[in-house]
């Protein structure tokens, strides 16, 4: 109940068609543990309760605000009409590495993971005010969904947390 009242960062997660149910419990995890607004579980994306949601998250599917939308397109319409900064964590011609990512002034923002073997739907592609990429330099060029997460959420929570 503290966690409930406790100042969020304005940030709020979309899983876009995320299958994985240990993914799922990550980012709740991780929400959790940088204390984000909410996260919006789209499409294929599993609800709580779920034991295998519960494995990877502990307990943070209970204190982590979060809804259900059908589409990811729903959830994205409904964040910009609120007014957020929508971004997508993807690999694309025109993507910011990370490292150059600045957060738009006086925007809240929005973050969409996408599908693990798909990626973001590409149809969800326009709606974004544009794309954030992981700079890599091994031979794989993916991360992990839950592990990209993380990584793009602590520096966005290091930029945030400096305006709060």
């Amino acid at each position: 109940e503290e966690f409930k009242t406790t100042e969020k960062i304005p940030l709020v997660v979309v899983l876009d068609n995320i299958r994985s149910l240990n993914n799922i419990g990550s980012v709740f995890r991780t929400a959790d543990a940088f204390c984000l607004q909410e996260i919006y579980l789209c499409g294929i994306t599993a609800t709580p309760p779920h034991r295998e949601i519960h494995k990877t998250a502990l307990g943070a599917e209970d204190s982590v605000n979060w809804q259900y939308f059908k589409t990811s397109q729903e959830a994205v319409e409904l964040l910009k009409s609120q007014n957020f900064s929508v971004w997508a964590v993807e690999q694309t011609t025109q993507s910011i590495p990370l490292e150059r990512f600045e957060i738009p002034a006086n925007r809240k923002l929005a973050l969409v993971l996408g599908n693990e073997v798909d990626g973001v739907d590409e149809t969800l592609l326009p709606l974004m005010e544009g794309c954030i990429e992981i700079p890599q330099f091994g031979t794989k060029h993916s991360l992990n969904v839950s592990v990209a997460g993380g990584i793009v959420i602590w520096e966005l929570f290091k930029q945030l947390k400096l305006k709060v």
